[in-house]
C-alpha cells in the first residue's frame, strides 16, 4: 500500500469513477451519431458543429483512457484505520521548518479522491507526499521542492480519512 506508483482509492471513489467510465463509453454512440449528422451538413472546413463534436469526442476518449488506466492500476481499499502514521488515505497535519505554529492539514490521496472532499489533497507520489509516507507523529523528513531547495516537514498528526 505504500507503493507511490499505485493510486489509492476508496471503494466509493472507485465506484464513482467506474460509473463515469461506463457513462462515457455508453455516450460514444451519441457522439459518433452527432459527428455523422454534422458531416451531412456539408463543407467540413466551415462546419463549426462538426469540429466541436470531433473535439468533444477527443476529450471524451482521453478521459476514457485516463479512467481505464487509473482503475486498472488502483489499489482499492478502505482508508487506513491506524492513527499516528502517514499513509495513503490519511488526513495529516504537518509543519514546515521550525515554525510549529504554521501548520497545514491535507489528505494523502489522488486528485480523483479529492472530488468528494473539501480538504487539500497531495498525491503520495508528490514531493511532500513521498517524503512523509510511513512517517510517525513527531518525525521530521526532508524533500526537494520543485525549485530545488530542501524543505523539512514534521508530522504533527495522522488520522484515517472519514467521509
Amino acid at each position: 500500500m505504500t507503493d507511490t506508483n499505485v493510486t489509492w482509492l476508496t471503494p466509493e471513489s472507485a465506484q464513482r469513477l467506474k460509473s463515469e467510465l461506463d457513462s462515457l463509453i455508453a455516450n460514444r454512440e451519441v457522439i459518433a451519431a452527432e459527428i455523422n449528422e454534422r458531416r451531412e451538413e456539408g463543407d467540413l472546413k466551415e462546419n463549426g458543429g462538426y469540429h466541436a463534436a470531433r473535439e468533444e469526442q477527443g476529450q471524451q476518449e482521453a478521459r476514457i483512457r485516463q479512467l481505464q488506466d487509473l482503475l486498472n492500476n488502483a489499489h482499492i481499499g478502505e482508508a487506513p484505520t491506524q492513527s499516528g502514521v502517514a499513509l495513503p488515505g490519511s488526513v495529516v497535519t504537518v509543519y514546515f521548518g521550525d515554525d510549529k505554529k504554521d501548520t497545514e492539514t491535507f489528505l494523502i490521496a489522488t486528485r480523483e479522491e479529492s472530488v468528494a472532499t473539501d480538504i487539500e489533497v497531495y498525491s503520495p507520489s508528490s514531493p511532500i507526499g513521498s517524503a512523509i509516507i510511513d512517517a510517525k507523529v513527531g518525525e521530521t523528513r526532508a524533500y526537494k521542492a520543485p525549485n530545488g531547495s530542501e524543505i523539512t516537514v514534521t508530522l504533527v498528526s495522522a488520522e484515517p480519512y472519514k467521509h
